[in-house]
């Protein structure tokens, strides 16, 4: 597998999934609880997170084929939501948004809204579909995205852990500084999915 397309992977589901962007509202969503409580909550949400993304990702392709849509086309719509994504972390309407969801949520927050919509959320899931059509459909690309995707799933999981002292190192001008850095690097790689599905049609050399 292309070192190239390792690191494009990681960098696209680690901006999209946004790990340290996860930790004000895990925060918010478990208040009180005790850190044992806390890493369930947060496992139970990651598991199935990993689920849902897989699914997705191992069958996305087959139904769009199914309803007629091409790959070249989800690639330019996926690049456009996740261009959409970028704007939001840019001008920190994203976090405005997650945090109005964290205000909703049962004793257990951790199918909703933790797994979904702030982890595997539309953007991470058209991502997986977008990542694993690059790969080139191969068993061997296919189970890389879906490594890298663990991965990142992973580390959010290791922020949760120590989402409390994390939070008050970085205070709320770190936050912000790494969710605007996060967002331009989005915004160039929703770009790119765009040029590579405008090519896939042929319109463009």
């Amino acid at each position: 597998m292309d070192s190239a397309f390792l690191i494009t992977a990681f960098a696209t589901l680690f901006v999209v999934i946004d790990p340290p962007g996860l930790i004000p509202m895990f925060i918010a969503l478990t208040p009180g609880m005790t850190a044992e409580r806390r890493r369930v909550i947060g496992l139970r949400a990651c598991v199935i997170a990993i689920v849902i993304l897989t699914l997705f990702g191992l069958l996305g392709e087959a139904v769009l084929g199914f309803i007629g849509i091409s790959m070249s086309a989800f690639r330019i719509a996926g690049g456009i939501l996740l261009f959409l994504t970028a704007l939001d972390m840019l001008f920190e309407r994203r976090t405005q948004r997650r945090e109005g969801q964290a205000t909703v949520h049962d004793h257990d927050p951790s199918v909703f809204p933790i797994a979904i919509p702030l982890i595997a959320g539309p953007g991470a899931i058209a991502t997986m579909i977008l990542l694993v059509g690059e790969s080139g459909g191969g068993w061997q690309g296919i189970a890389t995205v879906h490594a890298v995707m663990i991965f990142v799933v992973f580390l959010a999981f290791l922020l949760f852990l120590i989402a409390g002292p994390l939070e008050r190192a970085l205070g709320r001008t770190g936050t912000v500084v790494i969710t605007r850095l996060l967002g331009m690097l989005l915004a160039a790689l929703s770009v790119q999915f765009v040029i590579d599905g405008i090519r896939g049609t042929g319109l463009i050399g």
